[in-house]
């Protein structure tokens, strides 16, 4: 990840952060809460409006693509000669450009260190999700919070009406760059920040699901052990319908521990 801070040349007033995420290709932008849609960037006036101060990817994205020359321009090739690029490169074109846009004095400088407020931000970030039936998801967050979300009770971002509903597409389900959203066919971002506050939350720990996993899931030689039979004797005992996998997979199974010792009795 790259970060940058974004400056309003005019009065050299920092108002907010540029994060990249290289390997999805994706923006985010953390804007300082003193702005409100008065001062902030036009583009970014609705949000600040509702006080939201984490700006979607997408909208991240054009305020990317409005201050870089674009892919279609007549001269393109020689531009991206000009500057040794061998390929069209939206951020690396931001950061000669330093961010500068004809339409502002806005501008952008690289950075090492996050600011406070956007360290205490990530703070509620997606870290994991996984879908339990076909409307509810349990998300795990960087607070270490565990929350369940039903996709029915959303009511933004306006689209997520296409996912209730549509088995196929909820599926899809995971994590954005960051953690700062969940995406459904990476085409339809849920905000971290809406499904922290829309979920109810589990007293229950990330690491309670990791203890679980490592001791009450089992492979299918563990299982063997504990049954004190062969991989056909387990076999078998699937066949007939007296256990269950959890999870099937070509070079073997995974079974619940609990599920193991009832189908001794």
């Amino acid at each position: 990840m790259k970060s940058y801070l974004i400056i309003d040349g005019e009065g050299e007033r920092p108002i907010g952060v540029l994060l990249y995420y290289e390997k999805d290709n994706s923006y985010i932008i953390e804007l300082e809460d003193t702005l409100d849609e008065w001062n902030a960037p036009l583009m970014f006036a609705p949000f600040v409006k509702r006080d939201i101060y984490t700006i979607p990817r997408e909208i991240c994205y054009l305020w990317v693509k409005e201050r870089v020359v674009p892919s279609s321009r007549q001269n393109i090739d020689d531009i991206l000669t000009h500057h040794n690029l061998k390929s069209y490169d939206e951020m690396r074109i931001l950061e000669i450009s330093g961010g500068s846009c004809s339409q502002d004095d806005m501008y952008i400088r690289r950075i090492n260190k996050l600011p406070d407020y956007v360290v205490e931000r990530a703070g509620r970030n997606v870290t994991e999700c996984f879908i339990t039936d076909e409307s509810h998801m349990i998300c795990f967050f960087a607070d270490e919070t565990v929350r369940k979300i039903d996709i029915n009770e959303l009511t933004e971002p306006d689209d997520v009406v296409k996912v209730a509903g549509n088995k196929a597409l909820f599926e899809t389900v995971k994590i954005g760059a960051g953690g700062y959203c969940i995406t459904f066919n990476d085409s339809i971002d849920i905000p971290a920040s809406v499904l922290y506050m829309s979920g109810a939350e589990i007293p229950l720990k990330p690491g309670d699901f990791t203890a679980f996993i490592r001791n009450d899931v089992l492979d299918t030689t563990q299982s063997c052990e504990l049954l004190e039979c062969s991989r056909q004797n387990l076999a078998y005992m699937i066949k007939k319908d007296r256990l269950r996998p959890l999870r099937e997979e070509v070079n073997g199974n995974l079974y619940l521990k609990g599920d193991i010792i009832r189908s001794r009795e």
